[in-house]
């Protein structure tokens, strides 16, 4: 190979985007279809604050992932902590945002979810341990099936309990 291919070999490469780990993984899921082929991201703050640098490059990659490939980035309040949280910092992310030159699809509230996340933490807890298949269920004696419902039982108690007293504080 002569010096001047060598050289215009060197141009080229250096003409190719470098990916990192994050975008590698994404054009492979978009080429193989994944999610019908869509990106969409979500930009998760907890609005009981100003961002901060940390933020900034969390939006910077979210946003900027989802407009580089054509996708959606969704902005979804990650507000559970109802004490903490003020409608001042919601604003100011919006903000903040936007100042960032980024624009959001939808806005989502993790509290809007609440009923479903707590539904499917009991049905997590009804169905037991994971390792547990239904057909060693099957073969546990009728003591060891009654012991496991009451403790499921009392589970859910512990968890509504807690549940409440976090929410009256």
């Amino acid at each position: 190979m002569s010096v001047e291919n060598t050289e215009e070999l060197k141009k080229e490469e250096s003409k190719k985007e470098s990916l990192n780990f994050i975008e590698e993984q994404l054009v492979k899921d978009l080429a193989e279809g994944k999610n019908g082929g869509r990106m969409q991201t979500r930009f998760p703050p907890e609005p009981n604050g100003y961002l901060h640098i940390g933020h900034a490059k969390a939006i910077a990659l979210d946003f900027g992932m989802a407009q580089k490939y054509g996708g959606v980035c969704n902005l979804r309040m990650d507000d559970t902590n109802p004490q903490k949280e003020d409608t001042e910092y919601v604003e100011a992310i919006k903000r903040d945002i936007e100042w960032l030159g980024f624009k959001w699809g939808n806005i989502y509230y993790a509290s809007d979810y609440f009923q479903q996340l707590w539904d499917f933490a009991v049905a997590l807890i009804k169905e037991g341990p994971t390792s547990m298949s239904r057909r060693q269920n099957r073969l546990l004696s009728r003591k060891e099936l009654q012991h496991r419902q009451e403790q499921t039982r009392r589970i859910v108690t512990v968890l509504q309990r807690r549940v409440f007293v976090f929410l009256r504080r």
